[in-house]
Parts: structure tokens; C-alpha cells; sequence
């Protein structure tokens, strides 16, 4: 506790430093271009978050557009309030300085102890927001429904695509994919995907399209790593070890010597090589 203490109190005193200064140095003014770039900033980042609630399909489309003009509407207000108070005279700051000063460490020593948790300061009290099976599911439901309203929006197929993969939906993830395929061609990790939830969906193989859509995707990066993986899966799966051994040393010279996973794919690479050594063996 006496560090979040501490570190509260290292942090009020950066408040006050970046609050007085400016205070001190000049007179506070009633600058109308001051106050305009303020607002647009502020509006500005509203916006970027109502943009996100909007991709993330927490907004459908209607109640975007209000919030997005009602957005505007205040910013061009205040700018008219702004311009409004242009003219008048600049004060002296000084009495905002020590006003600030005083008040500020007060009030917020007054309100943490007076609503704060002092207990839930110990660690093994501190608890971690959780999001359940349900809630998971019904999020996915509305954008799948949103999709349906919106087919031509590939990003959001993409991201319907991969929620269904994480839950392991994989026929309705290839569904997904498949609405985004003009994107999905151009991005090597997501023909990856595409190909990984291909494979999944049909028993774990990876012969055919799977295969297809991950030369596709070493094509456009030939040392993609997730690429160069199932790649290589699916050269050994065919009996092509020496394709395998050729996508997983390209992989291995992107790992570090000394970790684990340079280890056990070295160890797959020498059992490809056995396999290649068989009689009757693709080498």
C-alpha cells in the first residue's frame, strides 16, 4: 500500500507541475484558437472511439450516424462559444495557481480515503474483470448479424471469421473467410488462418485448398512464420519430406538458437529427414 502511496503522490505532484506552470508563466486568456484546437481534439478522439465502437459492432449503423452528428453538433457549439468569448480581457493567473495548488492534493486525499478501497490495495484482493462464455457468444451474434446487414464490409467478415475459429466454429469460420476473399488474398496471415481453419474443418488435413492458399501466402512472404509451419505440415503429410525439411530451416534461421521451440523443430526436422532416408520415401 505505501507504494501506490507513493506513486499516487509522485503523480498529483506531475499534475500540478503541468497544471501551475503554464498558469504562472502566462495570464490565462479567453484565446478563441486556444480553446477551438482544445475542443477539436477532444471531439476528435470521441470520434476515433465511437469509429471503433462501430468496427467492433458494438454500434449498428443508424445509432452511429446520430452519435456521429450529435459529435459535431457540440463541437461546432463550443466553437461558437469559443469565438463568442474572444474578446475578452486576459486575467491574471496567479490566484488559478495557487487555487489549483491547494485544492487539487486535497480533493483527491479527501475523495480516496472518503470512497476509495484501502483493503483492495493488497494483491491477493486485486480481481480481474471477467467475460464470460455467454457474453462471447452473443457479441459474436450480433456481428454476425450486423455482416448479414452489411455483407460488403470484408473486414468485418475477417474478424466474424476469426472469432468463430477461437471458438472452434471452423466450417462457419471458412464460411467467413471465404466472404472476404478479395482481402484474405492479398494478407499472408490471413490465408494462413484461412487455411488452418480449411484444415480444421475437415478432420485436420491440410491437402487441397489448405495447401493451395498457403503457397499463395509464401508467395507474397516467403518467411512468414505460420505459413512456413503449416506449409511444412502439409509436405510431410503428402510424404514430401524434403519439401518439409526445406519450409521449417527457413523457419528455424527466424528463431533464436538457444529456445525451446528452435529445439523441437530441429528435433521434427531430423525426424523428417529419417522418414526421407525410408525405402520408397520422397527425399
Amino acid at each position: 500500500m505505501t507504494g501506490f502511496l507513493v506513486a499516487a503522490a509522485i503523480l498529483v505532484a506531475l499534475t500540478l507541475l503541468l497544471l501551475l506552470v503554464p498558469l504562472l508563466r502566462r495570464r490565462a486568456s479567453a484565446d478563441a484558437h486556444s480553446r477551438r484546437a482544445i475542443n477539436a481534439g477532444i471531439y476528435r478522439d470521441q470520434l476515433d472511439e465511437l469509429e471503433r465502437d462501430f468496427a467492433a459492432g458494438g454500434l449498428d449503423r443508424a445509432d452511429y450516424e446520430e452519435s456521429r452528428r450529435e459529435l459535431q453538433r457540440r463541437l461546432l457549439e463550443d466553437a461558437g462559444a469559443a469565438d463568442a468569448g474572444a474578446a475578452a480581457a486576459p486575467q491574471p493567473a496567479r490566484k488559478s495557481a495557487l487555487f489549483v495548488g491547494l485544492a487539487l492534493p486535497i480533493a483527491a486525499g479527501l475523495l480516496y480515503f472518503a470512497l476509495g478501497n484501502l483493503p483492495a490495495l493488497s494483491p491477493e484482493n486485486v480481481q480481474q474483470p471477467k467475460i464470460t462464455a455467454q457474453q462471447i457468444e452473443e457479441m459474436v451474434a450480433r456481428l454476425a448479424e450486423r455482416m448479414e446487414k452489411n455483407p460488403g464490409d470484408p473486414k468485418g467478415w475477417v474478424m466474424l471469421a476469426r472469432s468463430y475459429k477461437a471458438m472452434g466454429r471452423y466450417e462457419e469460420s471458412t464460411r467467413a473467410f471465404g466472404k472476404a476473399e478479395k482481402l484474405v488474398n492479398e494478407d499472408p496471415h490471413l490465408l494462413a488462418e484461412y487455411a488452418e481453419a480449411l484444415a480444421l474443418s475437415t478432420g485436420g488435413s491440410l491437402r487441397g485448398r489448405p495447401s493451395e492458399l498457403l503457397a499463395r501466402a509464401l508467395k507474397l512472404d516467403p518467411d512468414f512464420p505460420d505459413a512456413l509451419v503449416l506449409a511444412g505440415t502439409a509436405a510431410y503429410e503428402r510424404e514430401d519430406y524434403a519439401g518439409a525439411v526445406s519450409h521449417w530451416e527457413r523457419l528455424l534461421k527466424q528463431l533464436p538458437p538457444d529456445s525451446e521451440d528452435a529445439q523441437s523443430l530441429r528435433e521434427t526436422i531430423a525426424k523428417a529427414r529419417a522418414e526421407a532416408k525410408k525405402p520408397g520415401k520422397r527425399r
